[in-house]
């Protein structure tokens, strides 16, 4: 070794002999040194350092957001349900006026899809024509439409009040009846199917009690059609005479018999067509398989200025369309509300029915706009079906039941919807307020 190199190695440290407090110090500015050179690398690093500490701090931002967020709908949603609730059709009426634009716009139709004629309660005409060719008697198309029912007996010494003319006349009840069937059923129909509307003009004629004390019946669609010897024939009469004092009971007391045109593969519960009626056993909505009358489908179009003019003092400014509301068993409108610019009213389907001048409640709804068809806001959650709904017949005939418990006579003075006798085309009924069958009109009509 050089003496240099062996001076230096042999040499004392620089710091040998001096005072503890000197050696921190120099220790000190050492470790300080150390931090300088991390800090200085550290520097040398922070441009991406900040950027993964910003995207650390952009993604917790969009979590706490995103939970604000989930937070608040879920809120939204407890208040929107509750607004729903009081106002169930306010997202329907926008959709609707949203669909059809405004007034001022293209020409708009109101197209009504409807099915059958006459108010839907008891017996249909035409239903009963259906049985009556496959072979059914007329005591089990009585109790098919009559829920409940047997068959009794009345005096056939029994008078008849009749308003006839503004006069009231008392006929035998044999008589009555004959002078109705004729007027309300084809001769021409299975003997079967004549009975079974004889029982029912019978029993109708004896629990009417359209005039109270002065009279029973009307002799016109208010209540059955009468029009006496001149409309008698053969095959009427026989029926009459194969069925004399027979009457449709229920736990044996006369029960009102119902009956109209025909039904479009349903009858109805007789309070949802004669609204305010007490509800009855043996007038409840049933299956109607083999009804096919001339009636059974239709359709109706009507231009809304049209609708507006049959709808007066009921629409609130200019028309825009018809939302049902609910429906009944068959599915016959029960209420529904008609929209206007200004507003809306609400209104039974029965008065519905008998403004525009159809044949019936059970109907449905779509506005034509420039070619598109839209459907209208149906609440009812009852959709009526799309196309005919006849049934392959069953092995089993209905029979009539023992009936359950009593029920009272409708209140005198019903409901029944006078249903203008000429509606628009294409629907032409065959004659008075609700289409029977033959030119007469569908009885169980109180007046």
């Amino acid at each position: 070794m050089s003496q240099r190199y062996q001076h230096a190695s042999n040499a004392p440290h620089p710091d040998a002999g001096r005072p503890a407090e000197a050696s921190g110090r120099a220790a000190a500015a050492t470790g300080a040194s150390r931090t300088r050179a991390v800090r200085a690398k550290a520097r040398r690093r922070s441009p991406s350092v900040a950027r993964a500490a910003l995207l650390a701090l952009t993604l917790l931002l969009c979590l706490a957001t995103s939970a604000a967020a989930e937070a608040h709908a879920a809120a939204s949603g407890h208040h929107r349900a509750a607004a729903r609730g009081r106002h169930h059709h306010t997202a329907a009426r926008r959709r609707h006026r949203a669909a059809h634009g405004a007034a001022s716009g293209p020409q708009r139709t109101l197209i009504v899809e409807g099915a059958g004629d006459g108010h839907g309660v008891g017996m249909s005409q035409w239903g009963a024509l259906g049985f009556a060719q496959h072979g059914f008697s007329y005591a089990q198309i009585l109790g098919h439409y009559y829920t409940g029912t047997a068959i009794g007996q009345v005096s056939t010494k029994r008078i008849v009040k009749v308003l006839i003319g503004g006069k009231v006349q008392r006929i035998p009840i044999e008589r009555y009846v004959r002078g109705v069937v004729a007027a309300e059923m084809p001769s021409t129909w299975p003997m079967a199917a004549l009975e079974a509307q004889a029982i029912a003009s019978r029993t109708y004629a004896i629990t009417d009690d359209a005039g109270g004390a002065r009279f029973d019946v009307y002799a016109d669609t208010r209540s059955q059609v009468y029009r006496g010897k001149a409309a008698e024939t053969p095959q009427t009469n026989e029926a009459v005479k194969a069925t004399e004092g027979q009457v449709v009971t229920y736990e044996g007391r006369p029960a009102i018999t119902f009956f109209f045109a025909s039904s479009g593969g349903r009858t109805e519960d007789v309070q949802n067509s004669f609204l305010g009626a007490t509800p009855e056993p043996w007038l409840q909505g049933v299956e109607d398989p083999f009804e096919e009358g001339p009636l059974h489908r239709w359709t109706v179009k009507l231009p809304f200025h049209r609708v507006a003019t049959l709808l007066k003092g009921i629409v609130q400014g200019s028309f825009q369309g018809i939302e049902v509301l609910k429906r009944g068993y068959s599915p016959r409108i029960v209420t529904a509300e008609v929209l206007g610019s200004k507003g809306s009213t609400e209104v039974t389907g029965p008065e519905l029915a008998q403004r525009l001048g159809l044949c019936d409640a059970w109907a449905s709804f779509s506005v034509e706009v420039a070619g598109r068809v839209h459907r209208e806001p149906d609440l009812s959650g009852q959709q009526p079906p799309a196309g005919p709904s006849l049934q392959t017949p069953s092995s089993t005939p209905p029979v009539p039941g023992e009936g359950a418990t009593p029920g009272a006579m409708p209140a005198e003075g019903g409901t029944e919807p006078q249903l203008q006798a000429d509606p628009p085309s294409p629907v032409e009924p065959s004659g008075g307020t609700s289409g029977a069958p033959g030119g007469g009109t569908a009885g169980g009509a109180t007046g």
